[in-house]
């Protein structure tokens, strides 16, 4: 049963069902996620009783997504240790993803935080943010990168 207030669905329109579909499918596989729907414009992948959509819509209004632009900016994923981020980040370019702030990574997003993404934004996060000691502890992160892909 899902608990009130946690999200059902989200859903992200694509210009490239196909990119996306391949994209998408391969990391939402590595992350633990199972193919849920399929049907002519679109698929869906779940995980427990949340699922997440990529859908190449006749009524979207661009081919291309631009995070800078208002709506989502990208979407973050526990993704694990440093162990499975750094096997993510070595598979992801044959999967049609590339590291953002390549520059800076592991760390892109300060001390702690790893970054990455499929030609569009979309985030994937190996662990969260934990707060270490009492209340008004430390707040301590674990590895996370962020990737951008073709396939949005």
């Amino acid at each position: 049963m899902s608990r009130p207030g946690a999200p059902h669905h989200v859903e992200v329109w694509v210009g490239d069902l196909a990119v996306a579909e391949a994209s998408f499918g391969w990391l939402l596989g590595a992350l633990g996620y199972e193919p849920f729907q399929r049907w002519e414009g679109g698929r869906s992948w779940a995980l427990g009783s949340f699922h997440l959509v990529v859908e190449q819509s006749p009524a979207r209004t661009s081919d291309r997504h631009d995070r800078l632009r208002p709506g989502l900016n990208h979407l973050a994923f526990h993704a694990g240790d440093r162990a499975a981020v750094d096997a993510l980040v070595d598979a992801a370019p044959s999967h049609g993803w590339r590291l953002l702030f390549a520059d800076r990574h592991p760390y892109a997003g300060g001390r702690g935080r790893l970054r990455g993404l499929p030609g569009e934004r979309r985030r994937v996060r190996g662990g969260a943010r934990r707060r270490t000691g009492g209340r008004r502890g430390r707040i301590g992160r674990r590895p996370m990168s962020f990737f951008e892909s073709a396939g949005l």
